[in-house]
């Protein structure tokens, strides 16, 4: 008999499958309908959304900013209800998806030069597409930060693990960063969701969209102690009213990311984020609490703390 916390999870992944069977016209006319009430209603996603761009981009005008509020909210919407097909469907079919490949060859060459291979993938796009896509292409281990609820962390990994075993997924504490670096210095390949906030001590405060945001030294540390190279990589959604369809883009991080000062390590890695994101801003998970932690001796208050 499964423990109740996986047959919890089990069952929750049935509800997903299940919700993933209905058509996608019909998918997305319920995930846009969700975007709507949200905004409507003020709800989280947008309140976050918007003080967000509050922070980063305070001279728009506030209707320009209430359409992007829509836009991002939308995009997180479809993405949530993408994602559960992704997650219930074979990961052949899943790739079919993927219409579009920038820099397969760059992905290759560092694959094949045995230094090691990061790959920084950040909340653009759909994450977890890329993550199929990379299994598709070698074994990887994935860092992770596990959700609150065990009942969550256990359905992630079901549904992670359906990539036939070429993923281990590796959580983010002390234990978990020894054997990534492991694999790094036998040639191995690392995925690491990059702009994720650090707990405080753990991260340098670099800008991030012109305001400064803590943010992790562990890829750098890595980048430096193994030598592996370091690629950018997201799978980014493609317009059309049809079935989803995504590019998906691998580009070179700065040398600068593996620079042993982790002041200009985390500096160099905002700067190369912020030029993907920049190619489709409203894919960015824009709803996360991005500023939460503020620079020691700035006087600023945590900038969501009305919000709660």
């Amino acid at each position: 008999m499964l423990p109740m916390t996986e047959y919890l999870a089990a069952l929750l992944y049935a509800s997903a499958w299940l919700a993933a069977r209905l058509p996608w016209p019909l998918l997305r006319a319920l995930a846009d309908a969700l975007a709507w009430l949200w905004q409507r209603l003020d709800a989280r996603e947008a309140r976050v959304a918007r003080r967000n761009l509050e922070l980063i981009r305070p001279t728009l005008a506030p209707a320009e900013r209430e359409r992007l509020v829509g836009e991002i909210v939308r995009t997180t919407t479809r993405q949530a209800l993408e994602t559960l097909r992704l997650w219930t469907r074979p990961p052949a079919h899943n790739l079919a998806d993927i219409v579009e490949v920038h820099g397969e060859a760059l992905f290759d060459a560092a694959l094949r030069s045995g230094r090691g291979l990061i790959v920084a993938a950040p909340h653009l796009g759909n994450w977890e597409l890329l993550n199929q896509w990379l299994a598709h292409k070698t074994p990887l281990a994935i860092l992770y930060r596990p959700p609150e609820s065990a009942v969550g962390e256990a359905f992630l990994r079901r549904v992670r693990a359906r990539a036939g075993g070429q993923v281990e997924q590796v959580r983010a504490e002390a234990a978990g960063v020894r054997t990534l670096l492991k694999r790094l210095q036998k040639g191995g390949v690392v995925g690491i969701l990059p702009d994720q906030q650090p707990k405080a001590g753990e991260g340098e405060f670099a800008p991030f969209f012109g305001k400064p945001a803590l943010t992790m030294t562990l890829l750098g540390r890595l980048a430096h102690r193994s030598g592996a190279q370091v690629l950018l990589a997201w799978c980014r959604r493609l317009p059309g009213k049809g079935a989803p369809r995504f590019a998906l883009h691998i580009v070179p991080a700065p040398a600068e990311v593996a620079d042993a000062d982790p002041a200009r390590a985390v500096a160099a890695l905002n700067a190369a984020l912020e030029a993907a994101i920049g190619q489709d801003f409203t894919q960015y998970q824009w709803t996360y609490k991005r500023y939460t932690l503020r620079p020691p001796g700035s006087g600023e208050d945590n900038p969501y703390r009305d919000l709660y």
